[in-house]
């Protein structure tokens, strides 16, 4: 049995195989109220998915407040109406013999912006847009700057977090990710490129990182002891790496750093992703992100997921049989073909979901 096709043991909670869809926006809320209710599309996506092979199917950046959506049209756990859009999700995915999970995000300053289908840029008030919000009053480039949380603002984020994966919960996710990558508001407090703040939530290392620990420990808090928490981060903001720029940004040293203090608070994976923060030079290489999260799981000495470019099923096999990595997230590769988690298992030599329905296709 290849290893990447072996089960993942989480605290109590199995994952069947190490090959996993990462979470995507769809930005395909329900349209009738824009209250972050997932539809009949999210039903078929993800269920299609699960049965298709992915061992773990990670819902889309879903909100934990009603202004840290994306798009009008981001999914969203900051209310108990939402629920039970959510468990026909976590129905599905099972009945595909996937775990669920999902990941809780706040978009910060890149909050209101016109997706889908749209260019990106952010929503004027006319357009449905609202006033976002961020660690400083930084912008994002091209987007208008954010107002600066107060403490009362910090504080209801953290508790919203902590309602939104209560939520979660309720709706039967087994797995909650936290959303601390790509520039949204977890990654902008960590990078003093968009953190410019002078209290205990800016400044150094520690006071930055404050908050995203203090929703680990809250979030861990609430949620059952025999269940994993993941954390997504950007392992770098892609500056540091770029000799023509000399601004202090968020590094992989941080991110090994980082990762040793969230395992020690609970967190059991992390999901090593990149960028986002600044428009960046990103390198081009196939392991451009999966090459970090090697580091981060040999130096900080926890459970890793790689993320980024992973297409081919020989490069999926050896991240994990290397031990570079426990599993991978599979992205845009997974849009592109659904049941591509069970053709890799054919092409490795191992069983690939048995779906009777599908078994003619199967190998085929």
């Amino acid at each position: 049995m290849p290893e990447l096709f072996s089960p993942l043991t989480l605290r109590s909670l199995e994952i069947p195989n190490r090959l996993w869809m990462s979470p995507m926006c769809m930005y395909s809320a329900d349209d009738a109220d824009q209250r972050g209710r997932p539809t009949d599309f999210h039903l078929s996506h993800y269920a299609s998915h699960a049965f298709g092979g992915a061992g773990l199917v990670m819902v889309e950046a879903t909100a934990v407040q009603e202004r840290g959506r994306i798009s009008p049209w981001d999914l969203g756990l900051w209310e108990s109406s939402q629920i039970p859009g959510f468990q026909r999700l976590v129905a599905g995915i099972r009945q595909g013999g996937a775990v669920p999970g999902v990941q809780l995000a706040h978009a910060g300053r890149k909050a209101s912006a016109d997706w889908p289908g749209g260019t990106g840029a952010a929503l004027s008030y006319e357009q449905g847009g609202w006033h976002t919000i961020g660690p400083s009053p930084v912008a994002f480039p091209g987007y208008p700057a954010p107002q600066e949380m107060t403490a009362q603002d910090i504080s209801e984020f953290i508790e919203d977090f902590v309602n939104a994966a209560q939520r979660a919960r309720q709706a039967g996710f087994d797995v909650v990710e936290i959303h601390a990558a790509h520039g949204y508001l977890l990654h902008s407090f960590l990078s003093p490129l968009s953190n410019r703040r002078s209290d205990d939530y800016g400044g150094d290392f520690t006071g930055r990182t404050r908050l995203l620990r203090e929703v680990i420990t809250a979030v861990r808090g609430v949620w059952p002891d025999h269940l994993p928490v993941m954390l997504r981060i950007s392992t770098t903001d892609w500056v540091a790496e770029d000799p023509t720029r000399q601004e202090d940004s968020w590094t992989v040293e941080d991110s090994i750093e980082l990762a040793r203090d969230a395992y020690e608070l609970g967190v059991d994976l992390i999901d090593a992703s990149s960028g986002g923060l600044v428009p960046a030079k990103i390198s081009p290489e196939t392991d451009y992100q999966t090459s970090k999260a090697a580091r981060i799981r040999s130096e900080a000495q926890g459970h890793v997921a790689g993320v980024g470019r992973i297409s081919e099923a020989t490069v999926a096999a050896e991240l994990v049989s290397s031990g570079d990595v426990d599993a991978v997230f599979v992205a845009r590769q997974l849009l592109r073909d659904i049941s591509w988690p069970n053709q890799v298992a054919v092409a490795l030599g191992a069983s690939p979901r048995h779906i009777p329905q599908y078994g003619y296709a199967v190998g085929g």
